[in-house]
């Protein structure tokens, strides 16, 4: 799969010092799968949640955080769109944009 961006959890393993292994374990296991639909990406990770318009939710660190991708299955490409304590993750709407969660 290809994860745009790096950067981007790079920036959140900074922010969440906490997260690190799991975001990293979390990124080398996604960028080597070739998931074609919901289901294949379920075997991979049981824990991960359809949010509706195409976006997903994994548990990072045992449930400890979370982290909302963007993913278009047909071009094989993961869009990050958020990432945040299991608290902060109750607090926004996870069927808008990135732009309008209101997390950075």
């Amino acid at each position: 799969m290809v994860i745009i961006s790096k950067t981007t959890i790079t920036n959140f393993a900074i922010k969440y010092p906490l997260a690190v292994d799991s975001l990293n374990s979390w990124y080398a296991i996604t960028k080597n799968a070739d998931w074609n639909n919901f289901s294949t990406m379920k075997e991979t990770f049981n824990s991960v949640d359809a949010l509706g318009n195409d976006r997903y939710c994994f548990n990072i660190k045992g449930n400890e955080f979370r982290l909302i991708v963007l993913i278009i299955f047909r071009t094989r490409t993961i869009f990050v769109l958020w990432f945040g304590s299991h608290s902060d993750y109750d607090k926004i709407n996870k069927r808008i944009g990135a732009s309008n969660i209101g997390f950075k």
